[in-house]
């Protein structure tokens, strides 16, 4: 018989926004706002964009070509357009309610802007992106990329007209996420009226958390408000949500990696050699090429 999944904090939205790039006023919740890298393994970062109007630009904003190692990256557009290319020769465009999941692995250059027509128009921009640790024997893997779009997402309808479930990755109530993974992890978009419910089940050892994009919720019968995040610990397994009104949050799970972490900047790695290795291959050439 299952039991509550127990809230550990809601920790509410960082002070003060940073911009990446030209292109993204985010507030990074971890693991800059706050330390708890080892309760959210296997997630190593998370940037929410709240919406934000950049106005109209001939020149799209965003972050020119960059390097990645040893992780994923997965964005999530709820409002605007962001347009992607890197160095395995992927490209593609994520409008709301779209995912680009691209696993970094062994090396890739990317780049990433407001794609080019919302430029030229402006108007409101809210995305997420997370950061995805890979285990020490998939960091060297073959880069890929997995853009799910309106074409291929999975959803579920909610009884009662409550709202929809975006299965991203892993499983909710049966239902297959549209994203594969590494490691066993459970990614949903949700979308819920006001006084509607939602009840789910997480693996008590699972990390897991909920940031609160639109609305606000009764997560377990304690109130969390716009832009909070709701960290549980590894005690019980069900998660009951009431939106108090309409609402959009996340819901992000996984099993933990346990494993050494050692970073710097676009490279995370077990080892500080494996850090050099990286950086030495990058500035030979080993990442692909990008213009």
């Amino acid at each position: 018989m299952s039991t509550t999944k127990k809230i550990k904090a809601i920790l509410p939205r960082p002070v003060k926004p940073g911009m990446v790039g030209d292109g993204f006023r985010v507030f990074n919740y971890f693991p800059s706002g706050n330390n708890i890298r080892k309760e959210i393994s296997p997630f190593l970062m998370l940037d929410f964009g709240p919406s934000f109007d950049f106005g109209p630009s001939d020149k799209p904003r965003g972050v020119d070509v960059h390097p990645h190692r040893g992780f994923e990256t997965v964005t999530i557009a709820y409002k605007g357009a962001v347009e992607h290319h890197d160095s395995a020769g992927n490209s593609g465009i994520i409008y709301p309610g779209d995912v680009q999941w691209m696993t970094a692995a062994s090396g890739i250059l990317h780049k990433e802007f407001h794609e080019t027509e919302f430029s030229k128009k402006g108007g409101p921009f809210e995305m997420i992106q997370l950061w995805v640790n890979l285990p020490k024997k998939d960091k060297m893997s073959t880069p890929k990329y997995q853009e799910i779009s309106s074409k291929n997402k999975v959803l579920v309808s909610l009884e009662g007209n409550a709202g929809e479930v975006n299965v991203i990755a892993g499983d909710f109530k049966g239902t297959k996420g549209a994203a594969s993974t590494f490691t066993p992890i459970n990614l949903f978009s949700v979308k819920l009226n006001k006084d509607g419910k939602l009840q789910f089940d997480i693996p008590s050892g699972h990390n897991t958390a909920i940031l609160v994009v639109e609305g606000s919720l009764q997560v377990n019968g304690t109130d969390a408000i716009l832009h909070d995040f709701i960290l549980f610990a590894n005690e019980g397994e069900t998660v009951d949500i009431t939106a108090s009104e309409n609402a959009v949050f996340l819901v992000m799970s996984g099993e933990p990696i346990d494993e050494p972490i050692a970073q710097y900047g676009p490279f995370v790695m077990n080892t500080q050699q494996e850090l050099m290795e990286a950086i030495d291959d990058f500035n030979n050439g080993k990442f692909g090429r990008l213009e």
